[in-house]
């Protein structure tokens, strides 16, 4: 399996279920990665949604994905601090430059102060019926998003204090 080397470019490419692409960002630095891994890093990238529309991101981000979670999670540096937005998704995979990965809808929006909020069920439950989401998922999902509220309350992973500083500065190593 080939595996991008760090500080290369990478494509990030979201996918629904029934397998048509979601959303797109075009370019991404890769901070960290192998089989299990990838934090990347962006900064005004261009975004192309589903339909075609594109729009361009609007602060430094770390993206933090993992292969035996079916959650990723993005951290949004501000001026007035760290905001997180958390997709319940598949887990990563690598296709050449490109971090792949199934959305399920489901989102939590974590604040500076680390409360949150579940966004989007209402999509989820939408998606579920018309794309069949088997039971499977439902099940994997729901026991994946309260290891998510858990590490949000820990302040595990990308939500411990200094994570996203200390990746944002490596980020900046890379910038030219």
């Amino acid at each position: 399996m080939f595996v991008p080397k760090a500080g290369s470019k990478i494509q990030i490419q979201s996918y629904k279920h029934s397998g048509t692409i979601h959303r797109v960002w075009e370019e991404t630095t890769l901070l960290k990665g192998n089989r299990t891994v990838a934090i990347g890093a962006n900064d005004r990238t261009l975004v192309t949604e589903s339909d075609g529309r594109t729009w361009i991101t609007r602060e430094p981000a770390i993206c933090y994905f993992h292969a035996d979670h079916w959650f990723n999670i993005i951290g949004m540096l501000r001026e007035d601090g760290v905001y997180y937005y958390c997709n319940l998704s598949s887990p990563f995979a690598w296709d050449d430059q490109i971090l792949k990965y199934i959305d399920y809808d489901l989102d939590i929006k974590v604040f500076p102060d680390m409360t949150f909020n579940i966004l989007d069920e209402d999509e989820y439950e939408l998606h579920s019926k018309q794309m069949n989401y088997p039971m499977e998922i439902d099940y994997i999902l729901k026991k994946n998003m309260n290891d998510l509220i858990r590490w949000i309350r820990e302040r595990k992973g990308p939500f411990a204090p200094d994570f996203i500083d200390n990746w944002y500065e490596r980020y900046l190593t890379y910038r030219s």
